[in-house]
This record gives structure tokens, C-alpha cells and sequence, in this order.
């Protein structure tokens, strides 16, 4: 009788490791399968790099076997294509650029559908700053026009926000005297030594950038009242407050534009590297929370909420697991 019931175990285990029912099983496949984690940010002085830093730690201190990079990128546009390419495992984005690429927007730099794309995790949102020298005589969005614009380095979110934002505002390219394509770094020493008259960045609040430029010189931040993030009529595009006292010189509350940004990654991971880096990420989120300013406000709870496109089937099962709600489309 014993024999026979150690015999029915032996083999309800191996039906258990065969079906993938253990967790430990598909930890062991990922370390095995994943030998190299590629994560792809932004511009160092953003908020996207130092987040891709701590994951790359995270990956590292529970992944010995994996090799784990970090890469700073030109952000949104860039890190998707590459995604779609292969050439990255995860990928900072904001939402509107996940929308128009799932789209294939050519306008927006993708001349087909990127239908690689999957889900993890929605994060903080971004915040559309439009930062002007104090002695530019900049007060609004208007007052642009003919002045001296960096709109963010080519193929970034803060690129594809900056055309949408002025064109709402009947502005194009055309209108202003000078026109930059850098990043938010390089904006920052052009601003600070005169060649450029402000520049937009779309960012978390407290970024490195707009905080260094804020203690460089006198600047302004224009406001973007709600009536033009209304006309936009995108829902990737929500009313915001940058609260006074975020940046040195702000005394007041600024009206702008929230746009929420998201960890992605590519459909042919297998389900168990999927759950396993879900994992890592949620099981570790305080660590990420700590990383930056921007975070600080950021609910375990609201980490599903906004996807524009399906989430990895690796996620869907730790949330599944987790007993966390995914929002129905």
C-alpha cells in the first residue's frame, strides 16, 4: 500500500514540475533562458535611468546567472523600436508613444504596428514642463513663437509631447527663430549659457535637469492652461499641477499636462521570464519608490491601471497570483 501511494506522489510531482505548476520551476527556466537582461531608459539626467539602475540592481542581487545592462537611450520612440527589434528585454515609455506605436503612427516615427509590445507595470507620470529664461519675456505658450526652443532630443516622448502640445496652441516648428533637438541635459547648458530661449521637457516631477537648470539661473515655468490639454482630445493627456516649491524659484502652483509612464516588453518572452521579472519589479517596488522623487507618490495598487496595449501573459499570471485586478478595456 505504501508503495503504491509514494508511487501515485512521485508521479503527481512530476506532473506538477511538467505543467510548470511549481514556482520554483519557472524561476529556474528564466535564470536559465534569460542569460542577458537589456533595459532600455533615457537620457542620464531623467528619470528613466536611474529607475533602469535600480532594476538592473534588483535583477542583479535575485538573477546571478543573467547578465544584466543598462542603457541610456533617446527615451520613448527609441526603446520601442528597439523592443520591436529585439534589441531590449524591458523599456521605459510613455503612454501616448505606446498608443501610437501599437498604431503604427508614422508621424510619430513608426512606419507599422509594433505588435511586439506587452505590458508589465504602469508607473508615475510624467509632467510636461516648459521652462523659460527669466529675461526671455516668455509668459505663455504664445509668447514662443519667434523665440529660441529646444523640444527634446529626436525620437522622444518629450518630442512627440512638444508637437502635440503646440500644434494644440496653433503653433508649429516654423513659428519659433531657433529649434534644438537635444536632450534634457544638453537643453539645460544651452539654456544656461544663452543660445536657447526655453525648452519643454516631459518628466517626473523633481527632475535632475529642470532642478539643476533652477539653481543655475532665473527661469519661468509656463503654464498649459486646461482648455488646450482638453483640445488635445487624447485621454493619454490628463490636467496636472506641478505644486509649488517643486523646483527653486516656484512659488506657486503651475498648471500643465500628466502623461503616465509604463514598463514594457516584448511578446516572445516565455511566460515564465515574464512572471519572474513581473515579480521581481512588484516584489521590490519599495526599493524602486526610494529611487526617485517622482515615484514618491506611485500605489502598488494602481501599477495595472492605464495599459494602452496587452499585457505579457507572464505579468497577467503573477497578477492572477497576486489576487491584483486588471481594469477591463
Amino acid at each position: 500500500m505504501f508503495s503504491t501511494n509514494l508511487k501515485k506522489l512521485f508521479l503527481l510531482v512530476l506532473s506538477f514540475l511538467y505543467l510548470g505548476l511549481f514556482p520554483f520551476r519557472a524561476a529556474a527556466q528564466v535564470n536559465q533562458n534569460l542569460d542577458e537582461i537589456i533595459i532600455l531608459t533615457g537620457g542620464t539626467s531623467g528619470v528613466y535611468y536611474p529607475l533602469g539602475v535600480v532594476l538592473g540592481k534588483i535583477f542583479g542581487d535575485n538573477l546571478a546567472t543573467s547578465k544584466i545592462s543598462v542603457l541610456s537611450t533617446k527615451a520613448s520612440v527609441e526603446n520601442l523600436l528597439m523592443i520591436q527589434a529585439g534589441k531590449g528585454t524591458l523599456a521605459f515609455a510613455t503612454a501616448d508613444t505606446i498608443s501610437l506605436a501599437w498604431n503604427g503612427n508614422q508621424a510619430a516615427g513608426f512606419s507599422e504596428k509594433l505588435s511586439r509590445l506587452r505590458g508589465v507595470a504602469v508607473l508615475y507620470p510624467n509632467y510636461i514642463h516648459i521652462v523659460a529664461r527669466a529675461d526671455s519675456n516668455i509668459n505663455s505658450i504664445a509668447d514662443l513663437k519667434g523665440k529660441r526652443v529646444s523640444v527634446g532630443a529626436r525620437e522622444s516622448a518629450t518630442e512627440v509631447n512638444a508637437r502635440t502640445v503646440f500644434a494644440a496652441a496653433n503653433l508649429s516648428y516654423s513659428d519659433f527663430a531657433k529649434v534644438e533637438y537635444l536632450p534634457f541635459g544638453n537643453s539645460v547648458k544651452m539654456m544656461v549659457d544663452n543660445q536657447i530661449d526655453a525648452t519643454i521637457q516631459s518628466v517626473g516631477l523633481g527632475g535632475t535637469s529642470i532642478k539643476d537648470l533652477s539653481a543655475a539661473i532665473p527661469i519661468k515655468i509656463i503654464p498649459i492652461p486646461p482648455e488646450l490639454t482638453y483640445k488635445i482630445n487624447d485621454p493619454a493627456y490628463l490636467p496636472a499641477i506641478i505644486p509649488a516649491k517643486t523646483y527653486d524659484q516656484q512659488s506657486q502652483d503651475i498648471q500643465t499636462i500628466a502623461i503616465t509612464n509604463l514598463i514594457v516588453t516584448r511578446s516572445d518572452l516565455t511566460v515564465g521570464q515574464g512572471y519572474l521579472l513581473t515579480k521581481l519589479i512588484f516584489e521590490n517596488f519599495n526599493e524602486l519608490k526610494r529611487s526617485h522623487p517622482a515615484m514618491g507618490q506611485v500605489e502598488i495598487s494602481k501599477l495595472t491601471m492605464g495599459m494602452p496595449i496587452p499585457f505579457h501573459p507572464g505579468a497577467l499570471r503573477y497578477f492572477q497570483e497576486k489576487g491584483i485586478s486588471i481594469p477591463q478595456k
